[in-house]
């Protein structure tokens, strides 16, 4: 185990290359199951959750070659092999595998996703999906087991607009029988990117990014080579950076389309934000800044995925800001971690009032959840003295090569492995 030591107070600067989409591979490379061929995937975050899931293709029969941000999946001598346990549980997304190796063997037994502990995730809207598409749903010892003689097209209305619910019931449809059209899907960038790569598989999908997808089912798919979208939550993370200790930071390769909701709010904080075709500009405004309010929405509102880190920043803004999330109420485990350092912010329901402006003073402090820890690495980039953050495995889950990143812009920070007394002590809280 290691922590990430960090010297506060350095500016930050320069250009920093945003990696492929996090939420993206975690489905993609599930996706690559349907095919009969080899497939390709571009651009591929090196992240821990990337590693997972090659362990899982690999031990179902996959053959998989990673290197160099590129992973060849052939998926010919794959089998249903069940997946109850093992690397599957520490996986928040491992649901993928369900709809994916629905779609291509009519059954499946996946275990109920692991990862960051936000409350509850629950699969009801994915089970109510392929239910619909003929496949008899069980829960047994914390599997789901998935059979099915025959997949077929159904109509289905998503009660709660779903992300994994959308994504699964297309890798579900894609083989079945007929037409499927899914009712009320949410409309994010990875949907399409999803999409984009099965349609180069031979799928037949029309409506991703929009709220009706409709699904024409084919007999088989076939290997094709595609690029990951850039990684928007990635991109906004190094955009807050860049409001709250930039001296003037260009992000390249980002798709500035997909993070107009965090430009809007920055702006409104009178954060100086300039967009091109791939790349954003970001200046700090004037110090304080200006408070805001935040509500998470589904794309294309506000991220629930930058909540976290939006919160440090509006520790510099002047007077009382609102963050309210209505997608994870249990999203705010930073928030005492962020007290620690001294930040003046109070929790009510699903929302934290921040009052600022307060400077951060440095502690040891803990991260529980992937975006806690961009949370918390912000504030330690923005107090005094060094600091250190421990629970990186939360954070090498969705930061590519977070430190190097950080080094080329000019920040002072360094992994250190951590003593047996600090391993034990991590264990007791």
């Amino acid at each position: 185990m290691e922590k990430l030591m960090i010297a506060g107070g350095d500016p930050l600067k320069g250009t920093v290359r945003i990696s492929g989409a996090k939420n993206s591979a975690v489905a993609l490379i599930p996706a690559t199951i349907l095919a009969d061929s080899p497939v390709t995937i571009e651009g591929l975050p090196d992240i821990s959750d990337v590693l997972l899931l090659k362990g899982l293709l690999e031990e179902i029969g996959g053959k998989v070659n990673f290197s160099d941000e590129e992973m060849t999946v052939d998926p010919s001598l794959m089998i249903s092999m069940p997946l109850p346990n093992g690397k599957v549980k520490k996986l928040r997304a491992s649901y993928y595998l369900m709809g994916a190796m629905l779609g291509r063997f009519k059954k499946a037994v996946i275990g109920l996703p692991g990862g960051c502990h936000l409350g509850p995730r629950p699969i009801d809207q994915h089970i109510k999906g392929f239910e619909a598409l003929g496949a008899n749903v069980t829960n047994e010892q914390g599997a789901i087991y998935l059979r099915a003689d025959e997949l077929h097209g159904a109509r289905i209305y998503l009660d709660v607009v779903s992300v994994g619910a959308t994504i699964n019931i297309m890798l579900a449809a894609v083989r079945a029988k007929g037409r499927t059209v899914i009712e009320n899907a949410a409309k994010e960038p990875e949907i399409i990117d999803v999409a984009t790569l099965l349609t180069n598989m031979g799928a037949k999908i029309k409506g991703a990014g929009t709220d009706v997808i409709r699904i024409d089912g084919v007999e088989s798919l076939h290997g094709c080579r595609h690029t990951i979208i850039p990684d928007r939550i990635e991109a906004g993370t190094f955009m807050i950076m860049g409001a709250t200790v930039g001296q003037g930071m260009l992000i390249d390769n980002v798709i500035p389309q997909h993070l107009e909701s965090l430009t809007a709010k920055l702006r409104e904080m009178g954060v100086n934000v300039e967009s091109g075709d791939d790349q954003i500009y970001v200046e700090p405004g004037p110090n304080p800044l200006k408070a805001v309010d935040i509500k998470t929405l589904v794309y294309p509102g506000f991220p629930t995925d930058l909540q976290q880190p939006f919160t440090t920043l509006l520790t510099k803004a002047a007077g009382s800001s609102m963050v309210t999330d209505t997608i994870y109420g249990a999203r705010f485990k930073h928030i005492d971690e962020l007290r620690r350092m001294n930040a003046n912010i109070k929790v009510e329901g699903r929302t934290a009032i921040i009052n600022g402006p307060i400077q951060l003073q440095g502690a040891k402090v803990k991260a529980s959840d992937l975006r806690a820890g961009a949370a918390l690495v912000i504030a330690e980039l923005l107090a005094d003295g060094v600091t250190e953050v421990t629970g990186l495995e939360h954070i090498d889950r969705g930061y590519s090569n977070l430190v190097e990143k950080l080094t080329g812009l000019g920040a002072t920070v360094w992994r250190e492995s951590l003593t047996k007394e600090e391993v034990e002590h991590l264990k007791n809280i």
